[in-house]
């Protein structure tokens, strides 16, 4: 347990930051499961408009260093490329 008033502090802006990071993750994967649900529906126009809000989310999550700028631009050219290949299938 932290004993100094520094360590103390530590500790409570670590669950701070650890429960905003965990609200923003949880944020992406709502709106990539979104985005799942429309393209496997078939409705291709939604999947668009749910893709368009998981690139914000991702953009917005590694502005703010939650996740890393690499791994949000790896999972939108993954997701734009399931989009892709579902629209010309």
């Amino acid at each position: 347990m932290a004993h100094t008033s520094s360590s103390k502090k530590r500790v409570r802006q670590n669950l701070k930051r650890r429960l905003r990071n965990r609200r923003r993750k949880a944020a992406i994967r709502e709106s990539v499961r979104a985005y799942q649900a429309a393209l496997e529906a078939g409705q291709a126009d939604q999947a668009r408009e749910s893709l368009r809000e998981v690139f914000r989310r991702l953009d917005r999550t590694a502005a703010k260093g939650t996740i890393h700028k690499r791994t949000a631009a790896r999972r939108k050219s993954r997701l734009a490329k399931r989009l892709g290949a579902a629209t010309t299938a």
